[in-house]
C-alpha cells in the first residue's frame, strides 16, 4: 500500500509541473474521489491516474472566463446532481447553463457551493472553481 501511495504522489507531482496543471490536478482529484467511492484505495489510484489524463487533455478556459464566472452573481437556484462532478464528464442535459457573455463557447452552473465552467452544447465540465 505504501508503494501505491508513493507512486500516486509522484504522479501528482509530475502532473502539477506540467503546463496543464489546473486541469490535470482537478482531474486527478475528481478521478481519485470517484474511484475511492467505487473501488476503495485501489479505485482511488486508478481513478486519479485516469482523471489526470482526462484533465490534461481538456484545455482550461481563458482567464477572462474564469474571472467572469468567479465574479458573476450566483443564479437564484443552485443545481443538485446525483453524480460526482469532474472535469471531462458531462452534466445531465436538463441542467440549465448560464452563458458567459464575453465568450459563448463557455457557460457555468453552480453545483452546491462550486462554480463549474462547462461547454454549453455538450454540458462537459471544463473547470471546477474551488
Amino acid at each position: 500500500m505504501k508503494k501505491i501511495l508513493i507512486a500516486t504522489a509522484a504522479v501528482v507531482c509530475s502532473f502539477a509541473a506540467s503546463a496543464y496543471a489546473d486541469g490535470t490536478v482537478t482531474g486527478i482529484v475528481g478521478g481519485a474521489a470517484t474511484g475511492a467511492v467505487v473501488g476503495g484505495p485501489v479505485g482511488a489510484v486508478v481513478g486519479g491516474v485516469a482523471g489526470g489524463i482526462t484533465g490534461a487533455a481538456i484545455d482550461p478556459p481563458p482567464s477572462k472566463v474564469v474571472t467572469y464566472v468567479e465574479q458573476a452573481p450566483a443564479p437564484e437556484r443552485t443545481v443538485v446532481i446525483d453524480q460526482p462532478v469532474a472535469v471531462g464528464r458531462a452534466l445531465p442535459s436538463d441542467v440549465v447553463v448560464t452563458p458567459v457573455p464575453e465568450d459563448p463557447k463557455y457557460g457555468y452552473v453552480v453545483v452546491g457551493q462550486q462554480r463549474v465552467i462547462v461547454e454549453p452544447k455538450t454540458h462537459k465540465v471544463v473547470q471546477i472553481i474551488q
